[in-house]
């Protein structure tokens, strides 16, 4: 089973080649950032149920002088049927608190960051859309966005709830990758712990498992602490770069080599 790297991006290949299945997340980490950025095609998986514990709600913020310095920005929601809520389901308590508490907090912590104008503008949307709507899914899916866009990225994302899948837990990824026409499913090291590979093989789909470095830069905390601290420290076009670019003297093996043999035409699967 062929490995794929954050630090490697294969050959643009039209939409549904390479597919990442995730949670919207809060300002995610840079771990998950990644994974969806070297992806052609994310997935939000809104119908399952909402933890606590995770980071649809909330977002683990690393200070600019020294990122170890570190602070929840949670915002506080409502699960209207209690732990079986889905995440889709799920709902800001208070709106307006939770949109200062977002406006105030990533001021303190990334203000004095010479990248801070040009987050400031994008972050101009959320704000706005944390006055229409309580929905926290859609706030952390908007926050998620707003990051890719400012990498340049240019997939296509579509909801889990609105694709047909089975029950299983590996069938239903398999269905999921497979509605998007993917021929390659980015698959995180805690999936493939579980995941049966029988189920995207029966679709003709390659699992791979999606790896980053290790070695500090704005790789630091990257499983830890959301991707702002690297984005306001280093960059986007940095931070771009990192995620394009393979990692220096390292021989990287593309999951998706060979893809472009494949007959099969990009598009959606029936």
């Amino acid at each position: 089973m062929a490995g794929y790297s954050a630090t490697e991006r294969p050959p643009d290949r039209g939409k549904g080649g390479l597919c990442a299945i995730h949670q919207p997340n809060l300002f995610p980490r840079l771990s998950t950032l990644a994974k969806l950025y070297a992806a052609d095609c994310w997935v939000v998986l809104d119908d399952v149920q909402f933890a606590r514990r995770d980071y649809q709600h909330r977002a683990l913020l690393g200070s600019l002088p020294d990122q170890r310095q570190r602070q929840w920005l949670t915002l506080p929601t409502h699960l209207p049927r209690g732990r079986p809520t889905l995440i889709h389901e799920a709902r800001l308590v208070d709106p307006a608190k939770s949109r200062r508490k977002v406006a105030l907090l990533l001021r303190q912590y990334y203000g004095a960051s010479p990248f801070w104008p040009c987050f400031r503008e994008a972050l101009r949307a959320l704000l706005d859309l944390m006055q229409e709507t309580d929905h926290a899914d859609t706030i952390a899916e908007t926050s998620t966005r707003l990051l890719l866009d400012l990498l340049g990225w240019r997939g296509c994302v579509v909801r889990s709830s609105t694709l047909p899948s089975r029950s299983g837990r590996s069938e239903r990824l398999a269905d999921l990758a497979g509605a998007t026409g993917a021929v390659v499913y980015l698959c995180g090291t805690g999936g493939m712990h579980y995941l049966q590979p029988e189920a995207f093989r029966e679709r003709a789909i390659e699992v791979a498992p999606f790896r980053i470095p290790t070695d500090g830069g704005p790789w630091t905390g990257a499983r830890e602490i959301s991707a702002l601290w690297a984005l306001m420290s280093y960059g986007p076009r940095e931070v771009a770069r990192y995620l394009r670019t393979p990692a220096s003297g390292q021989v990287l093996r593309s999951a998706a080599a060979g893809l472009d043999d494949r007959s099969r035409p990009a598009g959606r699967r029936p």
